[in-house]
């Protein structure tokens, strides 16, 4: 069985489990705080980052969701995130690059920083500056996010994909630390409510990170 390190709001770890519960591959779910800069899992990636995926026989060693998820798409056959036409994959491939980035860079790391680093690591307050203009940037997202739900059924075609899961792995981060204003994007937030109701998704929203909580609204599929 795979062992995934990684801790709850890891947006990169997520969008990984989304992956393995869609193609119901059994895992062991292992707590690691990169911050801790601990050696046993420095020794498995150098980096120190999460997530990282071992094998409890064989020792191999996976590090980084997207490589991850490349070996798991090439190995189970079920239920593939990347497929369709080699353009459909293409554009699976770009907007999962979009989210990891720009989503990640311009929204998710500014609030992990602000309400989760700095309260867990530096005993600091938040940049109120900081964290407006995060969510300033997360309507931009949701706009965008819009725009493609407009034009498809889901975010890079007529299926559910690779890029819906890291969306939403994204959104979920933010959502839990109250960066997402979700109205007047009806659009995004019914797609997001359908992605809350499926398995793979609610052993995510049932997490709690210590000391940090996240609105009333944000476990129910319905909001």
């Amino acid at each position: 069985m795979w062992q995934l390190y990684q801790f709850p709001l890891c947006p990169f770890s997520r969008k990984v489990r989304l992956v393995l519960g869609e193609k119901g591959e059994p895992y062991q779910l292992l707590r690691e705080s990169p911050w801790e800069r601990r050696d046993e899992f420095l020794d498995m990636n150098p980096a120190g980052q999460t997530p990282v995926m071992a094998e409890d026989e064989g020792g191999l060693i996976l590090i980084g969701s997207q490589p991850i998820i490349e070996y798991l798409e090439e190995t189970i056959d079920r239920v593939p995130m990347i497929g369709g036409t080699a353009p459909n994959r293409a554009e699976i491939r770009r907007l999962t690059m979009w989210f990891d980035e720009k989503l990640y860079g311009e929204v998710v790391r500014p609030l992990m920083y602000e309400r989760m680093e700095k309260r867990l690591v530096h005993r600091a307050s938040p940049d109120a500056g900081a964290l407006r203009d995060a969510m300033r940037q997360a309507n931009t997202h949701l706009d965008y996010l819009d725009y493609l739900l407009d034009h498809r059924r889901w975010m890079a075609g007529p299926l559910l994909s690779l890029a819906d899961l890291t969306a939403a792995a994204h959104l979920s981060v933010a959502d839990y630390l109250g960066g997402i204003d979700w109205r007047g994007h009806d659009q995004t937030r019914q797609w997001y409510a359908g992605l809350k109701s499926r398995p793979s998704f609610r052993p995510l929203l049932s997490e709690r990170m210590e000391v940090i909580g996240p609105p009333s609204h944000y476990d129910k599929p319905d909001f």
